[in-house]
């Protein structure tokens, strides 16, 4: 549970405004590249300048649409299970690309619900992949002294796959 985060009916405008950033920036540069690129040689800054205007606002809408509903599903999601866990979050992409892709009919609505569950259904696996990744490199080492300088007490505690092999009496002679 993400304790960091506002409550819900804030978290909706919070992903929608910080949606609709990312996809202006992104289409900022996206299209300023492709105007660039695509402008003849003496107004290639204007060309740039012209498609930044004209299309990145329509990404970063396009962005906010999609963060803003998938918030709102996250929420509703949340409210009926009661739980928070990753299922949450597919089952808020899944109902996300299938409200997206309506207009297109029956087939593409589960189409897109299908698609975008499994895209957070990696996305999530991934990242409690990274968890527990980076949670193993901190855990904390017990060193184990040799089992000669145990205590008797301390070898009755500790179980066999923990104790390191008995010294073998006849190498030592």
């Amino acid at each position: 549970m993400d304790h960091g985060r506002d409550p819900c009916p804030w978290v909706i405008l919070n992903d929608f405004g910080g949606a609709f950033s990312m996809g202006a920036i992104g289409g900022t540069i996206w299209h300023g590249i492709k105007g660039f690129r695509n402008s003849p040689y003496g107004e290639r800054r204007i060309g740039a300048v012209t498609a930044i205007k004209a299309r990145a606002p329509v990404l970063g809408g396009n962005f906010g649409v999609w963060g803003g509903l998938f918030s709102t599903f996250d929420c509703a999601v949340k409210g009926v299970r009661r739980k928070e866990d990753p299922y949450n979050a597919i089952i808020a992409g899944f109902f996300t690309g299938g409200s997206l892709a309506i207009r297109g009919g029956y087939k593409a609505a589960r189409n897109g619900a299908i698609g975008c569950a499994v895209l957070l259904a990696v996305i999530e696996g991934v990242g409690i992949g990274f968890q527990r990744m980076l949670a193993s490199s901190t855990k904390l080492e017990v060193r184990i002294f040799p089992y000669s300088r145990l205590s008797s007490t301390a070898q009755k505690m500790l179980t066999t796959e923990q104790l390191p092999p008995p010294p073998d009496n006849k190498a030592v002679a």
